[in-house]
């Protein structure tokens, strides 16, 4: 675990850092700086780039970190990268002429309830491209064990490039609709930087040779851009259907609320970039207690992590939506209900890395598939009457269900639990936390509210950690921390 920890403990600092100045954005900039037309407009495009992008990468970014490990020498490794680079064209090409003959019709249909979409519609498949190519070069990285960087551009350098862009608009440099095509070029800016870096950690050369193994990658391929799309469909059809039915700008206070309750899984984005490969090491090598061992490791230790994040917003939160127009406030309840899908998703460790990397990866497909139409129908029915509430809702069904099904599906055909008495004691300690706060509100301007009771929680919130030695990992952590600030020898 010496090199999950370190990267690990990397890539979450680098994550939150991203975070922070995502926060500044979502919560700040977009709502005052573009109005929650414009907000909603730019979260609408970009959920529904992420919707199809594991089609545009052609599952190609997973493919990449399974089968990397069975070709032994550089050549072969090469001409792996060089084959599966090519794959995505095979969705890419047919996507931009269907957009090309149809347009009118596509974005016709898409822009019926707000027409402010019609002539954006356009930039979801070039995003879309733009982050299924940043993947596969971050893939390429990651089986060299070298995440930190990718993980550098993805959360800090997009993030610091749109807040710049968001200023020009303040500044009366951009228009809004400017601004809107520069966080277009902005995915593309990103897409190249990872793809200097990818090359520089291992040179990429184009020798296009079909290996032996050509179909089993096609399949795998093929099955993983379904359940990808499946995963992300799960994660952002809500507010790719809330412009369908609602007002646009709803879609910029799910989107405020949405932001909050992600919070939670970056230590599970952090600690997967570098646990995905060395799963499917361990998978491919056959050590299923070694496999079993990290699986119970990683469940703990993103609990307990982000359970001290979920419960730090939720005791937070009258005061983060003070900062917010009113009309956000109808968020509220949906930073709760997306924020429990996030966190029972989290105490499932390296679930989707076990299930990506092994045999059965085709059967928990079709159950994905069957979810993300429950999914859907669900949209189709809560939106229209409860709005946003009703997408969180959904969306709360159908990630409790999915990340349940695959659960199940590990233990029982795998024969791999993630879960120990020590689950239990996080969870507790999370709910005692959460009541102790939550009711406790400081006569304070809202900054120095959230600073004072932040630091109570997370006091509290550790020390009953440390003291019940939920992780062995994470209280060695704890007391490198207390070594550096003189507590304890």
């Amino acid at each position: 675990m010496g090199i999950v920890v370190n990267q690990s403990i990397k890539n979450t600092i680098i994550t939150y850092i991203g975070f922070g100045i995502g926060a500044a954005n979502t919560l700040f900039m977009y709502p005052h700086f573009l109005g929650a037309k414009f907000y909603g407009l730019t979260g609408y495009l970009l959920s529904a780039a992420n919707v199809i992008f594991p089609l545009m990468a052609f599952g190609v970014h997973n493919t990449l970190v399974k089968f990397f490990s069975q070709y032994k020498t550089e050549k072969e490794k090469s001409q792996f990268l060089s084959f599966v680079m090519f794959l995505p064209l095979l969705a890419i090409i047919p996507i931009f002429i269907i957009q090309f003959l149809f347009y009118d019709g596509i974005a016709s249909f898409l822009s019926k309830e707000n027409p402010i979409v019609y002539d954006y519609v356009w930039q979801i498949p070039v995003i879309g491209f733009c982050m299924g190519y940043f993947e596969i070069f971050y893939a390429w990285v990651k089986v060299h064990m070298q995440s930190v960087f990718g993980g550098f551009v993805k959360e800090i350098v997009l993030r610091v490039l749109i807040t710049i862009f968001l200023f020009g608009v303040y500044f009366d440099w951009l228009t809004v609709n400017e601004f809107i095509i520069a966080t277009m070029l902005i995915y593309f800016v990103s897409m190249l930087i990872m793809l200097f870096y990818a090359n520089r950690v291992q040179r990429i050369t184009f020798d296009l040779v079909i290996p032996q193994n050509a179909k089993a990658i096609f399949t795998y391929s093929a099955f993983i851009i379904l359940s990808g799309s499946v995963a992300n469909m799960l994660l952002d059809i809500d507010k790719t259907m809330i412009n369908q039915y609602i007002k646009i700008e709803n879609i910029a206070y799910y989107s405020v609320a949405v932001f909050m309750a992600i919070v939670i899984s970056v230590p599970s984005r952090a600690m997967h970039q570098i646990t995905y490969p060395i799963t499917a090491k361990l998978m491919t090598e056959n050590k299923h207690d070694e496999l079993n061992e990290l699986y119970k490791k990683t469940s703990i230790t993103l609990q307990i992590v982000g359970g001290l994040v979920f419960v730090g917003i939720l005791v937070n939160l009258n005061q983060i939506y003070s900062f917010l127009p009113p009309s956000y406030r109808e968020g509220i309840f949906v930073v709760f209900v997306i924020g429990l899908s996030k966190y029972f998703d989290l105490i499932l460790g390296n679930n989707n890395a076990i299930i990506f990397n092994s045999k059965y990866y085709k059967a928990v497909l079709f159950l994905g598939l069957l979810l993300a139409f429950f999914a859907i129908t669900l949209n189709m029915i809560f939106i229209p009457q409860f709005g946003i509430n009703g997408a969180a809702m959904a969306t709360l069904i159908s990630i409790t269900l999915y990340s349940l099904a695959k659960l199940l599906f590990v233990v029982f055909k795998m024969k791999l639990f993630p879960f120990t008495p020590k689950n239990i004691y996080s969870f507790a300690i999370g709910l005692l936390c959460f009541f102790l706060f939550y009711y406790w509100d400081f006569p304070f301007h809202p900054i120095l509210s959230i600073i004072l009771k932040s630091i109570l929680v997370t006091l509290v919130y550790v020390f009953l950690t440390y003291k019940t030695n939920l992780s062995v990992e994470i209280n060695q952590v704890i007391e490198k921390a207390l070594k550096l600030v003189k507590i304890i020898k």
